[in-house]
């Protein structure tokens, strides 16, 4: 059993996606990072970086106790490994390309995505540079995946767990603003992917708040707990 301490974001879902692909038993712990359950000292014995999502493997790989992995990109690995490989091409070439696509979800389409989502979202507003700096990145990396999947149908050839990474925050941009319209090639793919029933299955799990709330609806209390001086002292702590 594989307990998944859990909120209903792009990086959640990448992992609930890979459970419902793989079969793998798991428990939804889910969280309210509006009221702080991730600041709480008992999540950080699992995860010593305060976020979400991170599991732990009860019957890990190689035996023993009780096992932490935190990031998601991480946890897709590890899922992948514990269930012999699934999702990952064994052919060298393309098991490569798996993981730079992977590598590039974690470091630009993620981050560039979630900074357009604070700024759009969550930040004051008058932030104008952060809004364009981060949506004119947002607009690059589409164009880069679109001319991606105008080459082959998945990232890495074959379905794998770099489309399960990516899914999730391209079904995200319309929060901030963007369509897919423009990018035919991702539009494929994403009604493609979008229609696996483990993926259907992996978005409806939602038994978490859902932080769609936009700048007004935030408390000084709960905008500490997910950017500010709460969320510092948790890590200093």
């Amino acid at each position: 059993m594989i307990d998944v301490h859990f909120v209903p974001t792009p990086n959640g879902h990448k992992v609930s996606i890979m459970l419902e692909e793989t079969g793998v038993p798991y428990r939804l712990i889910p969280y309210d990072m509006l009221q702080g359950d991730h600041l709480k000292p008992e999540y950080r014995a699992v995860n010593p970086n305060h976020r979400l999502p991170a599991i732990v493997d009860h019957d890990p790989i190689g035996g023993g106790g009780p096992f932490s992995v935190i990031e998601s990109g991480a946890i897709l690995i590890y899922l992948s490994e514990k269930t012999g490989g699934s999702f990952v091409p064994t052919d060298p070439r393309h098991r490569s390309l798996c993981l730079q696509w992977l590598m590039w979800q974690m470091s630009g389409l993620g981050p560039s995505h979630g900074q357009a989502h604070h700024f759009i979202r969550y930040a004051p507003q008058g932030q104008d540079y952060g809004v364009a700096r981060y949506s004119n990145e947002a607009r690059r990396l589409l164009a880069v995946l679109d001319r991606r999947l105008g080459q082959a149908d998945y990232l890495a050839e074959d379905y794998s767990i770099a489309d399960m990474a990516a899914w999730p925050w391209i079904r995200a941009t319309r929060a901030i603003g963007l369509s897919l319209e423009p990018y035919a090639n991702i539009g494929r793919w994403f009604a493609a992917v979008g229609d696996r029933p483990a993926v259907l299955r992996g978005t409806e799990v939602k038994n978490a708040p859902n932080l769609a709330s936009l700048r007004p609806t935030l408390t000084p209390e709960q905008w500490s707990n997910l950017f500010g001086e709460n969320m510092l002292r948790s890590s200093e702590a």
